[in-house]
């Protein structure tokens, strides 16, 4: 037998090994860690596919909650973990992009990671207080080129999404806006309605009550669409500035060097999730919209992700203090 043939029946066979040890995985628990504390979006949007995937599957996916150091230290344990498809990660955002681009982390967002699935969305609102003399995103702009404006805006903290959106904003606008961190979205909350910051990006799951009970306006939403929980909200795009799009999402992860047959499986079963409606009435909710595609698709996205929030970042000189 020829070299080309051994090496052809070698993979063949390898192909075939592989391809049964997805077929029988899962066989024992799997680990699903969620890289913050327990109550935040992402541990939410684990249970819900956590669940889902126990009722599939007969075997539990145990949602482990691992917070501290902004979410590297959860994902750090993804990263170091055997690549068998039983420790996976409930990544963001925060996790996977930004925090690599801002702190130094022990793992690498791209080389590192197995992309299995998008899972969710999670759009921003753009809102002011009552007080601020602009009720759409034209108007807003026009404010702040007025010199005696001095328009501000919150955030949840130095180099978080919201954060992030306001200098992308700023940017895109051609505008300058004085930024004011908070140590999260409740205390941007809180400021913002009492008027003490005029302006924000703000989670929509915590400005929808706030913006129902007209304590604060919503200009426009940061998604490409714009949110079932604000169907009347434009999106920052329709209002004024094309092209702008700032997401919260997440998606799982696994250990780099994971099957091609296992990831498929778990993208195959997690796509199959998302497309039930009591799944996406749960997620629309809370203002979360189900991701979806294949594992490829959403690496792409994950390197689109990392170019653009790095230029953001660069340009503005963000640092973590």
């Amino acid at each position: 037998m020829s070299g080309r043939l051994v090496v052809c029946a070698l993979a063949v066979l390898i192909a075939a090994a592989d391809f049964s040890v997805a077929q029988s995985y899962p066989t024992k628990p799997i680990r699903l860690i969620s890289p913050f504390v327990p109550g935040g979006g992402a541990s939410l949007v684990a249970r819900i596919i956590g669940q889902e995937l126990t009722e599939a599957w007969g075997e539990p996916i145990v949602v482990d909650n691992r917070g501290g150091a902004g979410g590297s230290i959860g994902t750090e344990l993804t990263a170091r973990a055997a690549p068998d498809g039983y420790t996976l990660v409930m990544a963001t955002a925060s996790t996977i992009v930004i925090r690599p681009l801002m702190d130094k982390v022990s793992y690498d967002p791209v080389r590192d990671f197995t992309p299995i699935a998008f899972t969710t969305t999670v759009p921003l609102v753009l809102v002011v207080h009552p007080s601020v003399a602009a009720r759409s995103v034209k108007e807003l702009i026009a404010l702040a080129r007025q010199r005696e404006a001095r328009l501000n805006f919150a955030s949840s903290g130095e180099g978080t999404i919201s954060h992030l959106a306001g200098e992308l904003f700023k940017d895109s606008a051609g505008i300058n806006m004085a930024h004011v961190p908070y140590k999260g979205g409740g205390q941007a909350i809180i400021d913002l309605m009492a008027g003490h910051v005029q302006t924000g990006f703000i989670n929509i799951l915590e400005a929808l009550p706030q913006v129902k009970a007209d304590r604060l306006l919503a200009l426009a939403v940061t998604g490409a669409r714009r949110s079932s929980a604000m169907p009347e909200v434009p999106t920052v795009a329709e209002a004024g500035i094309p092209g702008y799009e700032v997401i919260q999402w997440s998606g799982v992860l696994g250990p780099a060097g994971m099957l091609k047959p296992i990831v498929a499986k778990i993208n195959g079963e997690i796509e199959s999730i998302l497309g039930r409606s009591k799944v996406r009435d749960r997620l629309a909710g809370d203002g979360a919209q189900p991701g979806g595609g294949s594992p490829e698709r959403f690496g792409a996205f994950i390197k689109t992700e990392i170019d653009k929030w790095s230029k953001v970042i660069k340009q503005a000189r963000i640092v973590i203090k």
